[in-house]
Protein backbone atom coordinates (compact mmCIF):
# COMPACT_ATOMS: atom_id res chain seq x y z
CA UNK A 1 0.00 0.00 0.00
CA UNK A 2 1.26 3.51 -0.66
CA UNK A 3 2.62 5.30 2.35
CA UNK A 4 0.34 8.18 3.37
CA UNK A 5 0.97 11.57 4.88
CA UNK A 6 -1.76 13.73 6.33
CA UNK A 7 -0.94 16.93 6.55
CA UNK A 8 2.35 28.78 -32.81
CA UNK A 9 3.78 28.68 -35.72
CA UNK A 10 4.06 25.13 -36.92
CA UNK A 11 7.66 23.95 -36.40
CA UNK A 12 9.39 20.66 -37.04
CA UNK A 13 9.69 18.45 -33.99
CA UNK A 14 13.21 17.74 -32.86
CA UNK A 15 13.73 14.31 -31.31
CA UNK A 16 17.44 14.74 -30.61
CA UNK A 17 19.34 17.88 -29.66
CA UNK A 18 20.63 20.06 -32.49
CA UNK A 19 24.07 21.51 -31.93
CA UNK A 20 23.88 25.03 -33.28
CA UNK A 21 26.65 27.54 -33.89
CA UNK A 22 28.92 28.27 -30.95
CA UNK A 23 28.21 24.97 -29.26
CA UNK A 24 24.58 25.72 -28.50
CA UNK A 25 22.19 22.83 -27.92
CA UNK A 26 18.57 23.23 -29.00
CA UNK A 27 15.54 21.24 -27.94
CA UNK A 28 12.18 21.95 -29.58
CA UNK A 29 8.77 20.46 -28.96
CA UNK A 30 6.19 19.53 -31.52
CA UNK A 31 3.11 21.77 -31.84
CA UNK A 32 1.19 18.93 -30.18
CA UNK A 33 1.39 18.78 -26.42
CA UNK A 34 4.24 16.87 -24.85
CA UNK A 35 3.13 15.33 -21.56
CA UNK A 36 4.86 16.27 -18.33
CA UNK A 37 5.01 13.13 -16.21
CA UNK A 38 5.93 13.72 -12.57
CA UNK A 39 6.73 11.15 -9.90
CA UNK A 40 6.77 12.07 -6.22
CA UNK A 41 8.95 9.55 -4.43
CA UNK A 42 11.32 8.97 -1.54
CA UNK A 43 14.22 6.70 -0.59
CA UNK A 44 12.40 6.15 2.70
CA UNK A 45 9.36 4.57 1.02
CA UNK A 46 9.46 0.84 0.25
CA UNK A 47 6.43 0.96 -2.05
CA UNK A 48 8.24 3.48 -4.26
CA UNK A 49 10.67 0.88 -5.59
CA UNK A 50 8.43 -0.58 -8.35
CA UNK A 51 7.36 2.90 -9.46
CA UNK A 52 10.98 4.04 -9.66
CA UNK A 53 11.93 0.94 -11.65
CA UNK A 54 9.10 1.68 -14.09
CA UNK A 55 10.27 5.28 -14.42
CA UNK A 56 13.89 4.24 -15.00
CA UNK A 57 12.81 2.00 -17.88
CA UNK A 58 11.56 5.08 -19.71
CA UNK A 59 15.20 5.83 -20.62
CA UNK A 60 14.82 3.16 -23.32
CA UNK A 61 11.44 4.32 -24.67
CA UNK A 62 11.55 5.67 -28.27
CA UNK A 63 8.85 8.19 -27.32
CA UNK A 64 11.00 9.72 -24.57
CA UNK A 65 11.31 13.53 -24.89
CA UNK A 66 9.05 13.35 -27.99
CA UNK A 67 5.70 12.53 -26.38
CA UNK A 68 6.49 12.76 -22.68
CA UNK A 69 9.04 14.28 -20.34
CA UNK A 70 9.50 12.44 -17.01
CA UNK A 71 10.74 14.08 -13.81
CA UNK A 72 11.10 12.69 -10.28
CA UNK A 73 10.65 14.90 -7.24
CA UNK A 74 11.95 13.41 -3.98
CA UNK A 75 9.87 14.54 -1.02
CA UNK A 76 11.15 14.90 2.56
CA UNK A 77 8.24 13.67 4.68
CA UNK A 78 9.66 10.15 4.96
CA UNK A 79 12.87 11.41 6.54
CA UNK A 80 11.41 11.07 10.04
CA UNK A 81 11.80 7.28 9.82
CA UNK A 82 15.55 7.66 10.24
CA UNK A 83 16.85 7.85 6.67
CA UNK A 84 17.32 11.29 5.16
CA UNK A 85 16.81 11.14 1.39
CA UNK A 86 19.77 13.09 -0.08
CA UNK A 87 17.66 14.14 -3.09
CA UNK A 88 14.64 15.28 -1.08
CA UNK A 89 13.55 18.87 -0.73
CA UNK A 90 10.85 20.61 1.26
CA UNK A 91 10.13 22.55 -1.94
CA UNK A 92 9.18 19.34 -3.74
CA UNK A 93 6.94 18.35 -0.81
CA UNK A 94 5.24 21.73 -1.08
CA UNK A 95 4.76 21.16 -4.80
CA UNK A 96 2.95 17.90 -4.11
CA UNK A 97 0.88 19.55 -1.39
CA UNK A 98 -0.11 22.23 -3.90
CA UNK A 99 -1.43 19.54 -6.24
CA UNK A 100 -3.29 17.89 -3.38
CA UNK A 101 -4.97 21.18 -2.43
CA UNK A 102 -6.01 21.79 -6.02
CA UNK A 103 -7.53 18.31 -6.16
CA UNK A 104 -9.27 18.96 -2.81
CA UNK A 105 -7.52 16.00 -1.19
CA UNK A 106 -6.51 15.91 2.46
CA UNK A 107 -3.41 13.73 2.11
CA UNK A 108 -0.32 13.23 -0.01
CA UNK A 109 1.35 9.87 -0.66
CA UNK A 110 4.21 8.15 -2.40
CA UNK A 111 4.65 6.88 -5.01
CA UNK A 112 2.41 9.45 -6.68
CA UNK A 113 2.31 10.16 -10.40
CA UNK A 114 0.98 13.37 -11.93
CA UNK A 115 0.29 13.68 -15.66
CA UNK A 116 -0.16 17.22 -16.96
CA UNK A 117 -1.37 18.34 -13.55
CA UNK A 118 -3.77 15.45 -12.95
CA UNK A 119 -3.42 12.44 -10.65
CA UNK A 120 -2.35 9.42 -12.70
CA UNK A 121 -1.61 5.74 -12.13
CA UNK A 122 1.34 4.24 -13.93
CA UNK A 123 1.28 1.16 -16.14
CA UNK A 124 0.75 1.77 -19.85
CA UNK A 125 2.29 4.95 -21.16
CA UNK A 126 -0.14 7.79 -21.88
CA UNK A 127 -1.16 8.08 -25.53
CA UNK A 128 0.21 10.90 -27.65
CA UNK A 129 -1.67 14.13 -27.02
CA UNK A 130 -3.90 15.69 -29.65
CA UNK A 131 -4.04 19.24 -28.24
CA UNK A 132 -1.81 21.79 -29.97
CA UNK A 133 -0.93 24.49 -27.42
CA UNK A 134 2.14 25.73 -29.29
CA UNK A 135 5.87 25.17 -29.58
CA UNK A 136 8.41 25.39 -26.76
CA UNK A 137 12.05 25.83 -27.75
CA UNK A 138 15.00 25.72 -25.37
CA UNK A 139 18.49 26.85 -26.41
CA UNK A 140 21.37 25.99 -24.07
CA UNK A 141 24.79 27.61 -24.23
CA UNK A 142 26.87 26.52 -21.26
CA UNK A 143 24.86 27.49 -18.20
CA UNK A 144 22.74 30.01 -20.10
CA UNK A 145 19.25 29.00 -21.24
CA UNK A 146 16.99 30.83 -23.68
CA UNK A 147 13.38 29.73 -23.59
CA UNK A 148 10.94 30.64 -26.37
CA UNK A 149 7.26 29.73 -26.30
CA UNK A 150 5.10 30.34 -29.37
CA UNK A 151 1.47 29.67 -28.40
CA UNK A 152 -0.88 28.37 -31.06
CA UNK A 153 -3.32 31.20 -30.37
CA UNK A 154 -2.61 34.71 -29.19
CA UNK A 155 -4.92 34.79 -26.21
CA UNK A 156 -3.00 37.50 -24.37
CA UNK A 157 -2.10 35.15 -21.54
CA UNK A 158 0.90 35.38 -19.28
CA UNK A 159 3.15 32.35 -18.95
CA UNK A 160 5.89 30.97 -16.75
CA UNK A 161 8.82 28.80 -17.80
CA UNK A 162 10.18 26.04 -15.56
CA UNK A 163 13.60 24.50 -16.24
CA UNK A 164 14.88 21.46 -14.33
CA UNK A 165 18.27 19.78 -14.26
CA UNK A 166 17.83 15.97 -14.15
CA UNK A 167 20.30 13.45 -12.74
CA UNK A 168 20.65 9.77 -13.57
CA UNK A 169 22.24 6.73 -11.94
CA UNK A 170 22.02 8.46 -8.58
CA UNK A 171 21.64 6.55 -5.37
CA UNK A 172 22.83 5.55 -1.96
CA UNK A 173 23.28 2.62 0.40
CA UNK A 174 20.28 3.08 2.67
CA UNK A 175 20.98 2.34 6.34
CA UNK A 176 17.64 3.12 8.00
CA UNK A 177 13.92 3.38 7.33
CA UNK A 178 11.75 1.10 5.23
CA UNK A 179 14.52 0.43 2.69
CA UNK A 180 17.22 -0.29 5.25
CA UNK A 181 20.02 -2.40 3.76
CA UNK A 182 19.17 -1.68 0.13
CA UNK A 183 21.25 0.07 -2.50
CA UNK A 184 18.94 2.32 -4.47
CA UNK A 185 19.56 3.89 -7.86
CA UNK A 186 17.37 6.63 -9.34
CA UNK A 187 16.84 8.28 -12.72
CA UNK A 188 15.15 11.49 -13.88
CA UNK A 189 15.85 13.04 -10.46
CA UNK A 190 15.13 16.75 -10.24
CA UNK A 191 18.37 18.25 -8.88
CA UNK A 192 17.39 21.89 -9.37
CA UNK A 193 14.45 23.87 -10.71
CA UNK A 194 14.23 27.45 -11.99
CA UNK A 195 10.87 29.19 -12.42
CA UNK A 196 10.56 32.51 -14.29
CA UNK A 197 7.84 34.58 -15.94
CA UNK A 198 7.95 34.95 -19.73
CA UNK A 199 7.54 38.31 -21.43
CA UNK A 200 6.88 38.49 -25.19
CA UNK A 201 7.19 34.70 -25.33
CA UNK A 202 10.94 34.59 -24.54
CA UNK A 203 13.07 34.39 -21.43
CA UNK A 204 16.79 34.31 -20.62
CA UNK A 205 17.72 32.34 -17.51
CA UNK A 206 20.41 30.18 -15.98
CA UNK A 207 20.47 26.40 -15.96
CA UNK A 208 19.68 25.44 -12.36
CA UNK A 209 22.59 24.17 -10.33
CA UNK A 210 22.63 20.54 -9.26
CA UNK A 211 22.03 19.76 -5.59
CA UNK A 212 24.52 16.86 -5.56
CA UNK A 213 27.92 16.06 -7.00
CA UNK A 214 27.70 14.47 -10.49
CA UNK A 215 28.25 10.73 -10.78
CA UNK A 216 31.13 9.73 -13.05
CA UNK A 217 29.98 8.68 -16.55
CA UNK A 218 26.32 9.26 -15.68
CA UNK A 219 23.97 11.14 -17.96
CA UNK A 220 22.46 14.58 -17.39
CA UNK A 221 19.27 15.86 -18.98
CA UNK A 222 17.15 18.98 -19.01
CA UNK A 223 13.40 19.22 -18.72
CA UNK A 224 11.41 22.38 -19.36
CA UNK A 225 7.74 23.15 -19.31
CA UNK A 226 5.38 26.12 -19.61
CA UNK A 227 2.43 26.94 -17.41
CA UNK A 228 -0.04 29.78 -17.37
CA UNK A 229 1.08 32.36 -14.83
CA UNK A 230 0.06 31.36 -11.31
CA UNK A 231 -0.85 27.81 -12.36
CA UNK A 232 0.96 24.53 -11.78
CA UNK A 233 -0.38 22.45 -14.69
CA UNK A 234 2.00 22.12 -17.64
CA UNK A 235 0.61 23.09 -21.05
CA UNK A 236 3.74 22.26 -23.09
CA UNK A 237 7.01 20.53 -22.28
CA UNK A 238 10.33 19.63 -23.86
CA UNK A 239 13.49 17.89 -22.74
CA UNK A 240 16.55 16.00 -23.80
CA UNK A 241 20.03 14.74 -22.97
CA UNK A 242 22.81 17.20 -22.20
CA UNK A 243 25.40 14.43 -21.98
Amino acid sequence: MPGMMRSAALLLAVLLPITASGGEIVFESKPARTHLLELFTSEGCSSCLPAEAWLSNLKHEPRLWQDFVPVAFHVDYWDHLGWRDPFASKTWTERQADYSARWKQETVYTPAFVLDGKEWHYGALPPSATETPGVLKITINGERVTALFKPATNAGRHYEIHVARLGFALGADVTAGENNGLKLVHDFVVLGLTNEGIKSGAKELRLPAGSTQPVANSRIAIAAWVTQAGQIESIQAVGGWLQ
